[in-house]
Parts: structure tokens; sequence; C-alpha cells
């Protein structure tokens, strides 16, 4: 790094690293690692589908993008987004401005066997299997993670600390 201020922030599908990934990358860059799924949760004081069971996607959506807003204003992170925060429109702007915008992609099936007995999401689609949903969602999501996204890095069958070295490269 240049010394300079910097956030580096993460966006993708759960279980494409991102947790991971900024764990290791914070500490090669000697930043702070924020997750805005945590701090939604502590924010609302409350689990993920809690919140999701009593104010509905859109609820959820408009406390994400709160979290979004103050965390785009700080600097020196990585942010570790959650996997729909492009769902919103509204935290393009903020998030593309925060610092350089990193997509962690992988396969559907990688996905799948990464995830798979995650029970703490509520589903996305509410009829479909988990696979069904992650193609289904994934194919909604994929122009929209392209368009947030400075770079894309695959994680399909590479480990997240060669995915962090990847990514200190870059920058």
């Amino acid at each position: 790094m240049n010394g300079k201020p910097m956030n580096v922030i993460l966006v993708g599908y759960r279980g494409t690293g991102k947790s991971e990934v900024g764990r290791l990358l914070a500490g090669k860059l000697g930043l702070t690692v924020v997750s805005l799924d945590a701090e939604l949760v502590k924010k609302a004081g409350k689990a993920v589908p809690e919140i999701v069971a009593e104010r509905g996607w859109p609820g959820f959506r408009d406390l994400e993008e709160e979290i979004v807003r103050q965390f785009a204003a700080q600097q020196d992170q990585v942010i570790d987004c959650g996997g729909g925060v492009i769902e919103r429109e509204a935290n393009f702007e903020p998030l593309r401005n925060a610092g350089i915008v990193i997509w962690l992609k992988a396969k559907p099936e990688t996905i799948v066997n990464r995830i798979g007995g995650d029970d703490q999401r509520p589903s996305l689609t509410g009829t479909s299997s988990f696979t069904d949903e992650v193609v289904e969602v994934l194919r909604r999501r994929t122009p929209l993670y392209q368009r947030i996204a400075h770079h894309e890095i695959d994680t399909d069958n590479v480990m997240p600390a060669k995915i962090a070295d990847e990514i200190v490269d870059l920058i």
C-alpha cells in the first residue's frame, strides 16, 4: 500500500469466500475488517431471519442501505458485503466511491457445496430447492455484480490465502 487511506470492498454471493478472504486481506494490509451483515445484526439486535420475518426483505434492505452509507464513509477497511447488497441501486455509488470493489465469484455447485447446510438466511425465492435458488438468484444478480465491481476474481478451487494475495497484487 502507498499509505493513502483506502477501502477494499468485497461483493459476491454467500459462499464465495468474502469473510475468510476479507479477514486474511485485512491482516495483510493492516486494515480493519468490517462485515456489513454482522453490523446490521448488531444494529437491529436480532438475527437476519428475525429481521426478515419482521420487516420483510425490503425492510432488511433499508437497514442494509443505512449500514452501507455508514461504513462507506469511513476509511482503511476491508468491507465484507452481504451477498444481496447489489439488490439496492442506492448502494452502488457509495460502495464504488468508497474504494476498490472486488467481486468474488464461484459456480453454483461450488456455492452449494460450501453453504448447503447454512440455515442462517431465509430463502430468497421461497419455492426453489437450494440449488435451484442459487442458480436463479445468481442469474439475476450476476449483471449487478459485474456492474458494481472494479475487478472480478474466481474463487472456485482457489484457497482464500491465494485470493487475498491476488487482491494485494491488484491494489
